[in-house]
């Protein structure tokens, strides 16, 4: 997901977001992140699992909402006055689905990433929606697996149209 290219001889940075979650962040391009926007109305729906909390509106567009915590087999977050819902662009695998969002516990940070700074975590054993555990000036963080969010969301919605 991250990708760093050396341009004569210099690093170049990837601008990235590191994003608040339940006991970690993630670390995600600025080119991935559609928008962060204010925690709205979800719409529940019905028989869904609980990693899908639901659809919410978002530029005149039903977006999913999924939990990416409970993706991976951790608890469901709640929302709090610093939530916030974060937009992605997903990879274009089926066009009606444009974006999914995930719930965050708050604002995300500006990263500024080259490969100098960044390093992968072997330490830790990555979940199912986990690419990565990596370690970023200082920080620890993840790197999500969207595209496979994407194919499980699409998998998901085949197996239930009705």
């Amino acid at each position: 997901m991250i990708d760093t290219h050396r341009i004569e001889g210099k690093t170049q940075e990837i601008a990235s977001l590191l994003v608040p979650m339940n006991g970690n962040s993630l670390l995600i391009p600025n080119v991935t992140v559609a928008e962060i926007v204010p925690v709205s109305q979800v719409t529940p729906v019905l028989r869904s699992p609980d990693w899908y909390l639901g659809t919410c509106r978002w530029r005149e567009q039903t977006v999913p909402l999924l939990a990416y915590e409970v993706l991976n087999g951790d608890e469901k977050p709640f929302v709090n006055a610093r939530s916030r819902f974060a937009v992605l662009n997903t990879t274009g695998m089926n066009d009606s689905l444009p974006f999914i969002a995930v719930l965050t516990q708050g604002l995300p940070r500006l990263a500024r990433v080259t490969d100098d700074e960044i390093g992968k975590r072997d330490d830790i054993d990555n979940k199912e929606f986990e690419l990565m555990h990596i370690s970023w000036a200082g920080e620890e963080a993840v790197i999500p697996n969207i595209p496979k969010m994407e194919s499980f969301f699409l998998e998901y919605l085949r197996n239930n149209q009705r």
